[in-house]
């Protein structure tokens, strides 16, 4: 019997613009013997295909289980048409108009294919750093506009050569319509620059004799520039702490490949997957005690930010280094790093020494990703480069286009529409009049390329934080005030792609409550709309309030007189004889109330307890006391300091308590910090078992900061599984502030549908 013949519309949507998919389209419909066409449109992917219905059933399920690597199909609509008879296939010109539904790819690192062309000789691409096909390089960071096409690209003023225009249009060719072609005759020129004057010769040749020097420089990636040294030069590293007023944050490192970042970490499978995929993010490994790396790149820490090349450029590089290199965002501390060229020589030319750069401008600034391992499985720190702008799935759709205007610090924005949440890209901390532009322009772009006009806006309650007072400056949307662990809970939930009512453990450094204080070790019950409140970290004040967080012996001395009053002052520990002095005015101001808030933060009980320790009186960046506090515990070590869970408190002070009279009778620090970590974990699994009794809710959803210390959430997830409890922890979204702004565009959708 022969086939009847039909002709076939194919709509497709999800990730399809800018990962070869008409390309591979092409090739489909070759393959099969049919007739018709493919363009991008405002939506994705418009197909028409002609034939036998055999062969056009037979490319339907092609399309959806062979994409190209870097797509992902979350939709393909179907309609019968009019057959118009025999024909050609052909890839035609996009079609403007019509609401913008398509995903932008994020930038990825280079297929193996354009690895070894560049360092192939006989290839025309030899030593050529901008080289990619449809199956890699730039996305995000060079798209100007919707659809993807090279005229929307920051390619656009690079006129394709002869060579490159023949590959750009033959269908057997790797770069098939791949809109970032380029080679050395036509595409962009990279140089090295000191003084302003470009220095003659090799740059890759130039830049690594000039590292291996000592000096500081500055590197034009795919996102922004970078600041790189040699990272086993302790001098160097100085010098360009010095300059980057960056005290002890650690500083991430680049390797040429696998074996070197073995050399210098240990890793897991996870973490090595991790690493070698095209996102390339910085992934935080265990520091080998012999590595070469030079000690003040991440001064005490027992972690190393490793990553592998992730352009050609820094391929090219990396080969001729042939050692680490510091490789950290151009910027000064708490700034955006640098991505205009004219810029970057404002705000970087007196911390340099000379410049690895080129001239192929970069739309989006998109820093890079940071990602840690435990259990199994991976999340990001830090969500920017080769996943922004990933979307994800969302349910229920939003009602309206949706604006979650994110926190303060590791802020993002998250745009909802229909059944998607975009989230943006790492901006920093709204703490400068740079970070606040990122924000505006980024929510700016994002608007515009996606073609989304917020309609609702979702906002944290805090009424300091820049991006509340800019939520609340927005006229004709409808705002809704999101509480910040509600927005917590709500992100790891649809991470997880949950929507029915949970147990929340949110546990960071601060979140405004509603009750005025300052949260931050909190037990929620949570749907997408609301929230209660069960139970919490016992209250206890901030003196000083945000000096409290810079000066963690502040906490450690209200925590000690909280617990043992007039004891505390003769406790034979070192913290209180060499601290014991100023605790007056401290413990005063603690009293009174004044300038002193309250506090339920599970972060100012962990600087608590490391200063306590001995570990650190004041911080030179958020977070820190708390991470050299998990980092010094001894894991083998079972034991449990007492914490009573009782009335919807978790008492905090007797915890701490139990950590100075442990450390008075002469208990190591990685005891003590194990003993406080396990006492902390089994209190939240208490008090997850007491909600469980009083709501009948089996399911615990973890966030905030806090779980980013791998021991806590060993312990937390182990315990609460051993009493029955399925446990959701973050995937694709931080769960730190990074993933706020998601939480609170679907809590502001879901209270506008009344959900419930």
């Amino acid at each position: 019997m022969v086939d009847q013949r039909m002709r076939t519309r194919l709509q497709v949507t999800g990730t399809v613009q800018g990962v070869g998919f008409r390309p591979f389209v092409y090739g489909l419909a070759t393959r099969f013997r049919l007739s018709g066409f493919v363009l991008n449109d405002a939506t994705g992917v418009l197909i028409e295909v002609e034939g036998a219905s055999s062969d056009i059933a037979s490319f339907r399920v092609a399309l959806v289980d062979e994409p190209p690597q870097l797509a992902t199909v979350e939709s393909v609509d179907e309609k019968q048409i009019e057959p118009e008879g025999p024909g050609v296939f052909e890839i035609r010109a996009s079609a403007d108009g019509g609401p913008v539904r398509t995903a932008v790819a994020p930038d990825m690192a280079p297929c193996d294919d354009c690895i070894a062309e560049i360092f192939d000789p006989d290839q025309r691409r030899f030593r050529y750093p901008f080289t990619n096909c449809t199956n890699c390089g730039p996305r995000f960071t060079i798209t100007m506009g919707i659809p993807y096409d090279r005229p929307n690209t920051t390619m656009g003023t690079f006129e394709m050569c002869a060579e490159c225009r023949a590959e750009y249009e033959n269908p057997a060719d790797r770069r098939f319509h791949a809109q970032p072609i380029a080679c050395p005759r036509c595409g962009p020129r990279l140089s090295l620059l000191h003084g302003g004057v470009s220095i003659d010769g090799d740059p890759f040749v130039g830049a690594a004799r000039l590292l291996a020097e000592g000096s500081v420089l500055a590197i034009k990636g795919l996102g922004g520039y970078h600041l790189a040294c040699d990272a086993t030069n302790h001098v160097a590293v100085a010098e360009l702490r010095r300059r980057k007023h960056r005290e002890e944050k650690p500083l991430a490192v680049m390797v040429a490949d696998l074996s070197a970042a073995t050399d210098l970490v240990v890793i897991s499978e996870d973490e090595q997957d991790a690493l070698e995929s095209q996102r390339r993010p910085i992934v935080l490994a265990r520091r080998r005690t012999d590595g070469v790396v030079a000690e003040s790149v991440a001064p005490g820490n027992a972690y190393l930010g490793i990553m592998l090349p992730y352009t050609p450029l820094h391929y090219l590089l990396m080969a001729e280094v042939r050692g680490p290199i510091v490789l950290t965002s151009g910027n000064l501390t708490d700034e955006p790093i640098a991505y205009v060229d004219s810029d970057a020589r404002d705000r970087l030319s007196g911390l340099v020494d000379a410049w690895l750069t080129h001239d192929r401008p970069i739309h989006v600034r998109c820093d890079d990703s940071v990602v840690r391992s435990a259990r199994g499985s991976t999340w990001p720190v830090r969500r920017a480069r080769g996943y922004a702008p990933g979307s994800l799935r969302v349910t229920p759709p939003f009602l309206r286009p949706t604006l979650g205007a994110g926190p303060e610090l590791k802020h993002t924005f998250c745009l909802g529409s229909e059944d998607h949440a975009i989230l943006s890209h790492h901006i920093g901390d709204l703490e400068t009049f740079e970070a606040m532009s990122a924000f505006t322009q980024g929510v700016e772009h994002f608007t515009r390329i996606f073609d989304i006009t917020p309609e609702v806006v979702g906002y944290d309650l805090h009424p300091d934080y820049m991006s509340t007072k800019w939520a609340l400056a927005q006229q004709g949307a409808e705002l809704v005030g999101v509480q910040h662990h509600h927005a917590h809970i709500v992100s790891c939930m649809i991470d997880n792609l949950r929507t029915e009512p949970v147990i929340g453990l949110a546990l960071d450094g601060t979140g405004y409550g509603e009750d005025g204080a300052i949260w931050g070790c909190e037990v929620l019950t949570c749907r997408l709309a609301g929230y209660e409140r069960v139970a919490h970290l016992r209250y206890v004040p901030m003196p000083g309030a945000a000096m409290a967080i810079r000066e963690p012996w502040r906490m450690a001395a209200v925590y000690l007189n909280e617990a043992l009053g007039q004891e505390a002052e003769s406790l034979p520990i070192d913290f209180v004889a060499r601290t014991r002095e100023r605790w007056g005015p401290i413990l005063q101001m603690a009293s009174s109330g004044l300038n002193a808030p309250s506090t339920s933060s599970a972060g100012r009980m962990f600087d608590a307890v490391a200063a306590l320790c001995g570990l650190r009186t004041r911080v030179s960046y958020e977070g820190q006391a708390a991470a050299e506090l998990e980092q010094v515990a001894d894991w083998s070590e079972l034991d449990v300091y007492p914490c009573t869970v009782a009335n919807g408190v978790i008492d905090g002070v007797e915890l701490v308590g139990a950590v100075a009279r442990d450390l008075s009778l002469g208990s190591t620090v990685p005891e003590v910090a194990a003993r406080f970590h396990n006492g902390l974990a089994e209190a939240l699994v208490r008090a997850c078992m007491e909600t469980r009794n009083q709501r009948e809710l089996e399911t615990v959803a973890l966030s905030g900061g806090a779980f980013q210390n791998v021991l806590l959430l060993q312990r937390v997830t182990s315990g609460l599984e051993s009493e029955g409890f399925e446990v959701l922890v973050h995937r694709s979204v931080p769960p730190n502030d990074g993933g706020i702004s998601l939480g609170q565009a679907v809590v502001a959708n879901a209270r506008g549908i009344g959900e419930s």
